[in-house]
Formats: structure tokens, C-alpha cells, sequence
């Protein structure tokens, strides 16, 4: 059975693992410390889903108060990451964990709900398609050294 839970301290060990899959070329002790900050930010929050007595995926929302393409109104909930373990996935943990954040936000008075991927990740964008977000805008970023 599939439980969607607010992250304890507890879990945290747990999703900087998942998140170290969804981001694999970061820093686990960085990413770590990230989860952490997160935990103790009010304008965050981390969820889990559990099943099997596992922790199969998780979620990061946070309020997101400057500027966000395509929106138009402050604070936005922003879903910064989302991770469920591929012999998981296709169960619809992907979809509760986002309509969790979705709640989370509004309860934060947000009344806009945002999130990103990469132009070349296109599972990622089909998935936030199907959970019914629209696309804003694309652009490429550029920097150079000074």
C-alpha cells in the first residue's frame, strides 16, 4: 500500500539517495546538506511516498517568490524535483506525490504551480504534460567567464 508522507528528519538519508539518481552528477554529502536546508526552510517542503515499508520516491515543492516564466502572481509553488524508483513507477506515486505539493502550495496561498526540465529530457516533459502542466516558454541560458 502506497503512503504519501511529509519528510521527518528521519528520511533524509533516504532521499538524497533518490535524489542522488535524479541527479547524478551531484555531490551526495552537497545534495545532502541541500535535503537538510530544505527540511528546515518553511518555504519548503520534502514528501515521501512509502510502500513495502520502503521509500520509493519523493518530492520537493518550494515557494518560489521572484520572477517564474508564465506566471503571474507571488508566491508560485514550484516543484523543484520529483523521483520514484523505476520499479515503481506506471502506479500513479509520480501523480499523488505532485497533487501533494499542488495542496501544499495552495495551503502556502500560492495560486499558481510551476516546474522546469531540460530541453533535452523529453520523458520528463511528457510526464509533466500528463500531470497538466503547460508549457511557458523555452529559451537557452548562456554565461561565459569574466
Amino acid at each position: 500500500m502506497q503512503k504519501i508522507l511529509k519528510a521527518r528528519d528521519i528520511h533524509i538519508e533516504n532521499i538524497t539517495q533518490l535524489a542522488l539518481l535524479l541527479w547524478p552528477g551531484e555531490d551526495y554529502d552537497a545534495l545532502e546538506r541541500e535535503m537538510v536546508r530544505f527540511q528546515e526552510d518553511s518555504t519548503a517542503e520534502l514528501f515521501i511516498c512509502e510502500e513495502d515499508n520502503q521509500i520509493v520516491g519523493f518530492a520537493h515543492v518550494q515557494l518560489r517568490f521572484d520572477y517564474v516564466e508564465g506566471t503571474e502572481n507571488r508566491p508560485v509553488g514550484y516543484l523543484e524535483g520529483i523521483y520514484v524508483k523505476e520499479a515503481f513507477r506506471n502506479k500513479g506515486i509520480a501523480r499523488k506525490l505532485v497533487e501533494v505539493c499542488e495542496d501544499w502550495s495552495r495551503f502556502m496561498d500560492a495560486t499558481e504551480f510551476a516546474s522546469d526540465v531540460e530541453l533535452h529530457n523529453t520523458s520528463s516533459a511528457r510526464f509533466h504534460e500528463k500531470m497538466g502542466f503547460k508549457e511557458a516558454n523555452r529559451i537557452i541560458c548562456y554565461t561565459k567567464k569574466l
